[in-house]
């Protein structure tokens, strides 16, 4: 699971780092003190995990998560325990005292990832054949075979086929939730697409019926090892 942790303090700080950077199943991406930053980086990057503070001058953790559409699993962390009902409120995966002792920090972990192990075991919208997607009032059939690629454009996506695309209002993030995975790859922050129809990988380009598509930093080694390499 890719994961940003968020704290003001800088003892917190390196202490849940160092907890966090212990567990084998979670890839810290982005320590930050500035809660506007990591809204940005939850925004336009694949985030899976949200180790969140409450307590932040700028902005507190509660109104942070306000600001997300589409908001990945969060643990809140905090020294004060009154904060805890309207954390729930929230929906959060769990809700730590500072300090954080290991074995609490684990459960909250493990908590985390049978969650994420089971939204991803799941893929809903896309396990038939064929969706209908709705342009211009009209229910329009589309068959999972001729989706290209899917483009992110903010909180929509456009979904490509070789003759036509459709804009839908979801974000790329939670489309991705829904796609079969033995079909569709995230290979970018802006652009997932269906391995069957790549034509040619050049470097850290993909092409799919003469379009251009990067292959993001953060995505290129899971990338890599779905393609079926001879050599």
């Amino acid at each position: 699971m890719n994961c940003i942790l968020v704290d003001d303090d800088e003892m917190s700080l390196n202490a849940l780092r160092h907890l966090i950077e212990s567990v084998s199943y979670i890839n810290l991406l982005k320590v930050t003190k500035n809660p506007l930053e990591a809204i940005e980086v939850v925004r336009n990057e694949e985030i899976d995990l949200l180790f969140l503070d409450i307590e932040m001058p700028q902005l507190n953790g509660i109104d942070l998560i306000k600001s997300l559409t589409d908001p990945p699993l969060i643990i809140l962390t905090t020294s004060h325990e009154h904060y805890a009902f309207k954390a729930f409120e929230h929906n959060v995966v769990d809700y730590l005292l500072k300090p954080v002792e290991l074995p609490r920090f684990m459960r909250a972990a493990t908590k985390a990832k049978e969650i994420f192990d089971h939204s991803h075991d799941n893929p809903e919208a896309f396990a038939q054949d064929f969706i209908f997607i709705r342009k211009n009032s009209v229910l329009n059939k589309v068959l999972i075979q001729d989706i290209l690629w899917i483009e992110a454009l903010g909180d929509y996506v456009t979904i490509h086929t070789a003759e036509k695309k459709y804009t839908l209002h979801i974000t790329l993030k939670a489309l991705e939730k829904k796609l079969s995975p033995e079909r569709f790859i995230r290979v970018h922050r802006s652009f997932i697409v269906q391995l069957e129809h790549i034509n040619t990988i050049d470097d850290s380009v993909i092409s799919i019926h003469n379009k251009p598509i990067p292959v993001g930093a953060l995505y290129r080694e899971n990338f890599m090892k779905r393609l079926n390499l001879l050599y």
